[in-house]
């Protein structure tokens, strides 16, 4: 179990949960309206009022963008009104995970937040990632991102005992994957491809009731590291890799002080030290219920939220008189 630490004592589990709740309950006014900007302006307006209510010298390490894209919950924008006094915390948040999803009312969108102590966070560029990543019970080592897809199936399969054909692998439906697919239904596993949300798509392996056994594929880098944060909190392995698609990209990860472009990353390099993970329904799920509005004007909203150094995992239910 990892150590718990004075600067997260200090900032009370339950606020990170209506940082999330107050992101969610803004993007849900515009579910299924189509405006994908409209919906993650509302996630990220109210994100960063709640944030900056918070008695936290905070730091956004992963955010909306760099500072020249993203004029707000940008990379190294500080929040919390008590900069300078209060606890130094690392930030990775992302308002409204699934903007599509949101636009389109589909399933799965969520608010999402990680918080740690400075430098606990890997400060990822905003480039893809390659992704893998079991929940808990597995042997150390289980899974390798050098090693082929069927491999790893194979490795998972042998250590859960059963065959193959058998795993169930969660993929973004993307057309960069389409050779990842063919392997995948060569050896007969199940996939279950999601159209958008891969942080949701990688904390599904970790709850039976999904039935999915293996997260792969290629995604956001930060997204990556905001779902490690979460398998740090309720166990699991993952490994991110990040990918480049031109000269651009290697610069901005220079910028962030990533060297090794082929550095496979474990799951205490993207995410160590206690951490606290929050994230609140949008839309309905596989991990929590959307925020919903009743006949008499009351919202109600799900969420969860985990720490690393108690092991602990909440659910919380909300009823909001806004």
């Amino acid at each position: 179990m990892t150590e718990s630490t004075n600067a997260l004592d200090r900032v009370l589990v339950l606020e990170m949960v209506r940082v999330t709740e107050a992101a969610a309950i803004a993007a849900s006014t515009l579910v299924g309206r189509g405006d994908e900007k409209a919906a993650d302006h509302a996630a990220v307006e109210a994100m960063r009022a709640a944030l900056n209510e918070l008695e936290i010298d905070g730091t956004v390490v992963i955010g909306e963008g760099e500072r020249d894209e993203a004029p707000m919950l940008y990379i190294g924008e500080k929040v919390g009104c008590a900069q300078g006094t209060g606890p130094g915390i690392d930030i990775a948040l992302d308002p409204l995970e699934g903007t599509t999803l949101t636009a389109k009312a589909m399933p799965n969108a969520l608010a999402v937040l990680a918080i740690a102590e400075k430098g606990n966070l890997l400060n990822a560029p905003d480039v893809y990632m390659d992704k893998l990543a079991v929940g808990p019970g597995y042997p150390a080592g289980v899974i390798d991102l050098n090693l082929s897809p069927t491999e790893n199936v194979n490795r998972v399969a042998a250590a859960k005992g059963v065959q193959p054909n058998q795993i169930i692998v969660c993929v973004l439906d993307r057309p960069r994957h389409e050779k990842l697919i063919a392997e995948l239904r060569a050896i007969g596993c199940g996939i279950m491809l999601i159209p958008d949300g891969d942080v949701a798509g990688v904390i599904a392996v970790t709850n039976p009731d999904t039935t999915i056994d293996i997260y792969m594929g290629s995604g956001g880098a930060p997204e990556g590291v905001l779902a490690a944060a979460a398998l740090r909190c309720v166990g699991g392995q993952f490994q991110g890799r990040l990918l480049f698609r031109n000269d651009d990209e290697k610069d901005r990860a220079y910028k962030w002080g990533v060297t090794d472009l082929n550095r496979v990353y474990q799951l205490e390099e993207l995410a160590s030290g206690d951490v606290i993970f929050a994230a609140t329904g949008v839309t309905d799920g596989s991990l929590l219920a959307g925020v919903k509005r009743r006949k008499d004007g009351i919202m109600t909203t799900e969420s969860v939220v985990m720490r690393a150094s108690s092991g602990t995992i909440r659910w919380v239910k909300g009823e909001h008189r806004l």
